[in-house]
């Protein structure tokens, strides 16, 4: 046995799908101590969109620390924290007409929510909250009891309480008419449900098995919060930072949610940073109210800035669109003829390859035989029958090429395999 298996907790999960001691990683691929160099289109769960040690990234961040720049700084003002808020409100917020603040919260995804929430009852003077069937907001008390998943949700070990949730308008009752039953349940004086103070959301479902909303559904779901006094919260954590497309990946919906939360890739270089977006008037807090140790990562913070720029640089939006057409064509047609039993759905660089139709269950053999042939991905979703396509944003056009097929593989050499035992037994 070695040390992981004898000192790590058993709480330890993709070392589990991904049993490797990795040493080294460069841009879109991975090295184990054993030589094997692994393509990743995993990217962190989401939190190396800019890629493994981006040169651009990592200069700044070297320059930074040889400079002995402030290496903590709670939340006191700092020169790394000053310059990060100038170029993010210069670079993201003026060109989209948003007048966000920013707070900075700990250091993950779960304590931004955990804020988003805190802030959204206050304001309110309420304490429900809805969320969506197939959500993921984080694995802390706060953000779990608006996470759906009930395996995630047990481990609690007490009640998750004061969340609703409502029927997602993908993945579950897709003919169902959501914004209709939210209204009912709203304004029916005997539907048992309290007005929340927030419905939370993600555009995107990244964990959830890629549930994208669509446009018209994000624009009535906007109108539906601002007609009942009630605040919208987009959980930007790892569908933002470009992954979609633009940005924000709420853009495309043309609406501005009152609070957004962003983690994961907005420090540039999978440092831990997180913050809450909200609007001016939002802002009530006082001082020291939500607090917290590691809120002032000034690495994270001169990374987040770095990569700011360096997208902008890159023009990294067009590149996503263009490279997102790419898999989208690939997977329509190299993908989905494979079996019937295949659907796809997806945008920009996150789209999942959902085998929950067949009979079989091939998305751990799929996954399985993608890391045998050199390929990390992960599967989400309902039972997990999802497989990810998730590479860094900066991924080249020849390695994107090279992921899909061995992806196409995997999938091809699965389902033949089962068709065949199938003749056999026939």
């Amino acid at each position: 046995m070695n040390v992981f298996e004898t000192m790590e907790s058993n709480v330890r999960s993709y070392c589990r799908s991904f049993p490797d001691v990795f040493v080294k990683a460069k841009g879109s691929r991975i090295y184990a101590d054993s030589g094997r160099a692994f393509l990743d289109f995993f990217a962190g769960a989401g939190a190396l969109n800019y890629g493994h040690n981006n040169d651009f990234i990592k200069k700044k961040i070297v320059a930074y620390l040889e400079s002995d720049g402030m290496s903590h700084g709670l939340d006191m003002h700092t020169s790394a924290k000053e310059v990060f808020l100038n170029r993010f409100s210069e670079l993201i917020l003026k060109p989209r007409n948003l007048s966000y603040k920013v707070q900075f919260c700990g250091p993950t995804g779960t304590n931004a929510v955990e804020a988003a929430l805190k802030l959204a009852r206050r304001v309110k003077g309420r304490t429900g909250i809805f969320s969506f069937m197939g959500a993921f907001h984080g694995m802390s008390l706060g953000s779990l009891a608006a996470t759906s998943n009930l395996y995630h949700r047990g481990a609690a070990g007490t009640d998750l309480d004061r969340v609703h949730f409502m029927p997602f308008p993908q993945g579950f009752m897709k003919s169902f008419d959501t914004i209709q039953y939210l209204e009912e349940v709203l304004t029916d004086g005997h539907s048992g449900i309290e007005k929340p103070a927030a419905i939370i959301f993600e555009t995107l479902q990244a964990e959830g098995g890629i549930n994208e909303a669509p446009i018209e559904w994000m624009k009535q779901l906007r109108d539906l919060c601002n007609r009942h006094d009630i605040l919208l919260i987009c959980d930007e954590v790892q569908v933002g930072c470009g992954r979609t497309g633009p940005f924000f990946s709420f853009e495309r919906a043309d609406i501005v949610p009152d609070i957004v939360v962003l983690s994961k890739s907005i420090s540039g270089y999978g440092l831990p940073m997180s913050i809450v977006l909200m609007k001016p008037e939002l802002d009530i807090w006082n001082p020291g109210e939500h607090t917290g140790t590691f809120r002032g990562n000034q690495l994270a913070f001169v990374g987040a800035t770095a990569a700011l720029e360096y997208g902008d640089s890159i023009n990294l939006e067009a590149d996503v669109y263009r490279k997102g057409e790419f898999v989208r064509q690939f997977l329509t047609k190299e993908i989905v003829p494979i079996s019937q039993s295949i659907s796809i759905r997806g945008m920009g660089l996150i789209w999942g390859i959902d085998v929950s139709a067949s009979k079989h269950d091939f998305s751990k053999e799929i996954a399985a035989r993608c890391y045998e042939l050199g390929l990390i991905l992960e599967r989400v979703g309902r039972d997990d029958k999802v497989i990810k396509l998730m590479p860094p944003l900066t991924i080249s056009l020849e390695e994107l090429e090279e992921g899909c097929a061995i992806v196409k593989q995997a999938v091809q050499e699965c389902f033949e395999k089962y068709e065949a035992s199938e003749y056999l037994l026939a």
